[in-house]
């Protein structure tokens, strides 16, 4: 009966493999497809994102502008698709910043520790102290907007998190046999933690990675949103949605396009994000 059960937790454990497999096939080829939306934005927009034509300003959605048009009657169709190039690479670059520097950061702090280590961690501890948002109003104000502030901005705010991450895998990772080997060997530190450390505690730091991706999209169409990030007429999803507020009620196009945008780019990234973690976990690894 115990083999019969074992068997029967092998086979769904399996089933959930592959159905994690196809879930990661699916949501990749999705996000594929929307970076090469944003990629090739200015072939894709079928009519000129900034050109005004105020004898149409303001039309609803209709097959020759399937989004309507806005105050300046240009068309919102070739808004969102031209503006998901600020929006999501402004994004993908605030998390290679982060993400980077924080690992350099934390595996640093953890592999030498002393002094460098108490007085980085206690700087993350300031950082983290503040309510994240409204640590970086305040940093985008100082700087005085625009989308590099606005990264700038965030950088600032989040690279904590992942310092924190790397800190505690190399705690872990600093102290095994195959590090002590390493070290005989007469291997230097710089070797040990890129030929040794970094390759341990990677994928950690991947998953959180693309778990980030969203809230750091939605964080920089907030500045934007707030005037703290893209100015006009910069195409953004954030500031397009920021211009258009007073419009919800009478033009609700104007604002749900881009919001629209953002709310499926989000949701494709978390489901990519949960996917991946999902198919990294140790337990499913060792599932044949």
């Amino acid at each position: 009966m115990s083999a019969n059960a074992a068997c029967v937790t092998i086979r769904s454990q399996k089933l959930k493999k592959d159905y994690t497999k196809v879930k990661l096939i699916v949501f990749s080829s999705l996000v594929i497809a929307l970076l090469m939306m944003t990629i090739f934005a200015d072939v894709i927009c079928p009519y000129d994102p900034n050109m005004q034509d105020n004898s149409i300003a303001l039309n609803p959605p209709s097959a020759e502008h399937p989004f309507g048009t806005d105050r300046y009657g240009r068309d919102m169709l070739s808004r969102v698709i031209i503006g998901s190039q600020t929006s999501i690479f402004s994004t993908l670059s605030l998390v290679a910043i982060i993400s980077i520097v924080g690992t350099i950061v934390g595996v640093n702090c953890g592999y030498f520790s002393g002094k460098l280590d108490s007085i980085v961690m206690r700087i993350s501890d300031i950082c983290l102290a503040f309510p994240g948002l409204v640590f970086a109003l305040a940093i985008a104000a100082v700087l005085n907007g625009g989308v590099q502030n606005a990264v700038i901005a965030l950088a600032v705010i989040s690279w904590p998190k992942y310092s924190r991450i790397a800190r505690s895998q190399t705690l872990a990772v600093k102290h095994t046999d195959f590090i002590s080997a390493a070290r005989l060997s007469g291997s230097t530190s710089f070797k040990i933690i890129t030929k040794h450390i970094l390759p341990n505690i990677i994928g950690p730091i991947l998953v959180t990675a693309m778990l980030d991706i969203g809230t750091m999209l939605m964080e920089i169409a907030a500045l934007s949103f707030l005037g703290l990030g893209a100015k006009p007429p910069i195409a953004e999803w954030g500031s397009m949605m920021s211009s258009g507020r007073s419009m919800l009620q009478t033009y609700p196009w104007v604002v749900l396009s881009p919001g629209i945008a953002i709310f499926v780019s989000v949701v494709l990234f978390n489901l990519l994000g949960d996917t991946v973690r999902d198919y990294v976990d140790p337990r499913n690894s060792r599932i044949k």
